[in-house]
């Protein structure tokens, strides 16, 4: 039987710079529940957050496990969707390449914690 999950969720980097939020949510993602899609902007942007909080851990050390990622998950990255940013319209400028790697890759939602930026006034 050929199984397609249901919805595609971009995972921002809020929700994947906490080690147990991640490996809950890759680990729904490996059981088909959803697709889950990132950009490499998305992957750098907890990686740097994280090594600003954890100078016990090294680049290298969380390089390494967003390349895991992106091995377990081939079809995770979003590429090719830089041309939309300038686009797209949020109160932080910063956040706008989550939403167009969300638009890129035809994504059902955003799981975010950033209630402030990605507001229901901003997305629909």
């Amino acid at each position: 039987m050929i199984y397609s999950p249901r919805f595609t969720l971009v995972l921002d980097a809020c929700v994947l710079y906490p080690a147990p939020i991640r490996d809950l949510l890759l680990n729904l993602a490996d059981l088909e529940i959803y697709s889950s899609k990132w950009s490499e902007i998305i992957q750098e942007e907890w990686i740097r957050n994280l090594l600003k909080n954890r100078p016990d851990l090294t680049r290298q050390k969380l390089q390494k496990t967003a390349q895991v990622m992106n091995a377990a998950f081939p079809d995770a990255e979003v590429h090719s969707f830089e041309e939309l940013i300038d686009l797209i319209e949020l109160p932080d400028l910063g956040d706008r390449h989550v939403l167009a790697a969300g638009i890129k890759c035809k994504a059902d939602g955003i799981i975010t914690f950033n209630t402030k930026d990605f507001t229901r006034e901003n997305l629909f």
